[in-house]
């Protein structure tokens, strides 16, 4: 990736739903938790990947449902599709890698002729990827029969079944396991090989991934029968692939420190997190994500409400910095401090929360950092978010607030208070 001078010391791709997002998680504990954990130890040096079997208009879907946090990488469509960055610009070599033996017209006119498959809405039917729904009973003979036809119509098909209910039809090039096969090998002719890949996924088609040599991998405590079946007859004496006793993100988390591939300790487990030492050489990420997690604790009065806590935090701040607020009123960052105060308790017993992303920090000086970082704060079904430019200094072992810069990210912020 561009924004990486060097490898990425670990690169994480990982499934959606039931892995990375727990939908039986009603407070999104799991995903806030890695969340932080991200963007405070890793989002600077390290890779994250979405594999999704979803379509890009559902994924985006999830997107404004959840409290997810933006991927360097996106492979969609049962790796079908790669895209990089916010923008989610698409990887034309990959396109015309897929385009190889593979006719989706054929595809659909073979399929008409089983009445046991259902087609997925139109979203789901993507160039290289056409989706039905067929009982699981069924599923078996379907796939071998169509496998059979397709190849005597000189297609080069893999039909992959998942979920105990979706079956996709692809180019045989395709799915997750090469799409990041792909991927590795892009990074390797430039030189940006990661030093550590982490595979993690919940279901059948997910098992390609564990299947690409030297990665390590994690099926988190409810993964589903079929891919705990694959593990079981194609790797279940392989060091590297964890079966997680923590579900979704947090068993991610967990693959983390039981493969000690670097910090695994989130921010959010921090119970102390004011209190909490400075690590030396800490990137700025991690100043952020503490400070923007002391704010949440503050207005839900999970810490105390102290002259001495409000000090250390104005402590930290510069005495002629200069905090603008995204309605355009700017503040000396001590007055925000002062307003910080009054809002003390605000959400306390609420479901409130807030989270960073994209935290990306550039060093100006020897001892400054210009960081960028997107903030969220979410009240129940309500989200708020603005783009933060702010200005950190290094003293000694910790980091000093300069300047704060905040616009909105949406119309809908700006009849709140955001802090």
């Amino acid at each position: 990736m561009d924004r990486l001078k060097s490898s990425p010391r670990l690169m994480i791709v990982s499934d959606l739903d039931h892995t990375m997002v727990d939908h039986h998680d009603t407070d999104n504990s799991s995903l806030f938790r890695f969340n932080a954990l991200w963007e405070s130890s890793y989002r600077h040096d390290s890779l994250l990947v979405f594999s999704t079997g979803r379509s890009p208009t559902l994924y985006k879907q999830l997107r404004k449902q959840k409290p997810m946090i933006t991927p360097d990488i996106t492979i969609m469509s049962v790796g079908t599709e790669i895209t990089y960055g916010k923008s989610m610009v698409p990887d034309d070599g990959w396109v015309q890698l897929l385009n190889h033996k593979w006719d989706k017209n054929i595809v659909i006119e073979e399929t008409t002729k089983f009445p046991e498959l259902t087609p997925q809405v139109e979203t789901e039917q993507r160039a290289h990827k056409v989706s039905f729904y067929v009982k699981k009973d069924n599923a078996q003979q379907v796939t071998e029969a169509l496998s059979k036809i397709l190849e005597q119509r000189g297609l080069d098909v893999k039909i992959i079944y998942s979920g105990g209910v979706d079956l996709d039809i692809l180019p045989k090039g395709a799915g997750k396991g090469q799409a990041l096969a792909y991927l590795l090998k892009k990074f390797e002719t430039e030189g940006k090989l990661p030093g550590n890949t982490l595979v993690c996924g919940d279901s059948g088609n997910d098992a390609e991934l564990f299947s690409i040599s030297g990665v390590y991998g994690v099926m988190v405590s409810n993964a589903q029968e079929e891919l705990l079946q694959w593990h079981a007859e194609n790797a279940k004496d392989n060091p590297k692939i964890l079966h997680a006793s923590e579900r979704c993100a947090s068993g991610i988390i967990q693959a983390i420190g039981h493969f000690n591939l670097g910090p695994s300790l989130s921010p959010r487990d921090v119970s102390d997190i004011g209190q909490e030492q400075n690590v030396e050489n800490e990137p700025p990420g991690h100043a952020i994500v503490n400070f923007c997690l002391l704010s949440e604790k503050w207005r839900r009065a999970e810490i105390e409400n102290s002259d001495v806590f409000v000090a250390s935090l104005k402590a930290t701040s510069h005495p002629s910095g200069v905090f603008i607020h995204p309605s355009g009123t700017d503040h000396n960052i001590k007055e925000y401090l002062n307003i910080m105060t009054k809002v003390y308790g605000d959400k306390q017993g609420k479901q409130f929360r807030i989270w960073v992303d994209n935290v990306l920090a550039t060093q100006i000086s020897s001892d400054t950092w210009l960081v960028q970082f997107d903030k969220w704060e979410l009240h129940g079904e309500e989200r708020h978010g603005c783009v933060v430019t702010t200005i950190l200094r290094k003293d000694s072992d910790s980091f000093t607030v300069m300047h704060v810069h905040a616009t909105w990210l949406e119309q809908s912020g700006q009849n709140e208070w955001i802090l």
